[in-house]
């Protein structure tokens, strides 16, 4: 007999390894009618491989759980919350990917998309951080608040307080970390990649009102992935903005967030990734973005698909040129 196919005779729980001995296996079958030398033999045969089998999945697992950590990134208490109000899946977090070998001083904050209505953690955040952390880069993948009124004071600057203080985290925790003191960078993804320019062009801005400077809170460089950047109804995602600034619309508010208008001299560099056949966030908000940056001398660069659409993530499967590799080396040759 196969030793794997005969662990499926038995519940989860007895295959638990805590639980996993011979003993229990064996007074299990007895009590499940099995004649008790044919239960013997099978277990006695098959024991060393289910053995081997649990251990091996016992590696497995935790070898993906040691791949991240997650930090407790608000340790006194989570800002602009209502009183007595439980968050939920909502509770914002943050997770590292330290790299088995750290080849370079530069970290990433990656900041998933979903229109501020979803996170998309998986394909544009944990995939992202692996495959930078396999390069030797220190990664963070931080799940933001969405933006909701019956959650909190002002749902407007939940997203931007998470990003915030997971900047400062990392920047004041390098020691705890294991990681070298060096650059910062925010890498995000369609409405994570309207917070990420959030955070690129507020950083005079302390949302935290913890005193913080824009030192502090200032990206050295970032990472725009068909993001989202304009609140103009002509060229924004209408979900974002209604879930971010909406459902009262107030002109303030658009002109706040349209962060095409609060670039400066200041912002950090910058590369954006847009497909042109992009249907869900037109090209034009990173081209409006890159627009900004040239007219304040500020480095930038636009890395453009023919297609692709909206969400690929890392991957665009419908061409052959990697915007992963494309920004390394733009990143290595630029000044941040």
């Amino acid at each position: 007999m196969n030793g794997v196919a005969e662990i499926k005779k038995y519940p989860q729980y007895i295959l638990n390894y805590r639980l996993f001995t011979y003993e229990t296996i064996m007074i299990y079958s007895i009590t499940q009618g099995m004649n008790k030398s044919d239960s013997f033999i099978t277990i006695k045969t098959n024991y060393t491989q289910m053995k081997i089998t649990v251990l091996f999945l016992m590696i497995t697992f935790t070898a993906f759980v040691r791949g991240q950590e997650k930090l407790e990134m608000y340790p006194d208490g989570i800002p602009n919350t209502k009183e007595g109000v439980d968050l939920g899946e909502n509770t914002p977090e943050l997770y590292f990917y330290k790299p088995l070998e750290a080849k370079h001083k530069t970290s990433f904050l990656i900041i998933p998309g979903g229109g501020y209505s979803h996170v998309a953690m998986k394909h544009e955040g944990h995939d992202v951080a692996k495959a930078l952390s396999d390069l030797g880069y220190p990664a963070f993948v931080l799940r933001y608040r969405l933006p909701k009124a019956d959650q909190m004071l002002d749902k407007r600057v939940g997203p931007i307080q998470d990003a915030q203080q997971a900047l400062a985290y990392i920047r004041s925790n390098t020691k705890m970390l294991g990681i070298k003191r060096g650059k910062v960078g925010v890498l995000g993804f369609s409405a994570g990649g309207h917070l990420a320019s959030t955070l690129s062009t507020h950083f005079e801005t302390d949302y935290l009102n913890k005193g913080l400077s824009a030192a502090i809170l200032r990206p050295d460089f970032s990472v725009l992935v068909y993001p989202v950047i304009s609140m103009d109804d002509g060229i924004t995602h209408k979900g974002s903005k209604n879930n971010l600034i909406g459902p009262d619309l107030f002109e303030t508010d658009s002109t706040r967030f349209s962060n095409e208008l609060n670039v400066t001299k200041n912002t950090p560099p910058t590369y954006l990734v847009h497909a042109i056949d992009d249907k869900g966030v037109p090209i034009e908000n990173s081209k409006r973005y890159l627009k900004a940056l040239k007219e304040n001398g500020v480095e930038g660069k636009l890395f453009i698909y023919d297609t692709g659409g909206h969400g690929f993530g890392m991957i665009n499967r419908t061409d052959a040129r990697s915007w992963l590799d494309d920004m390394i080396g733009w990143l290595n040759k630029t000044k941040t």
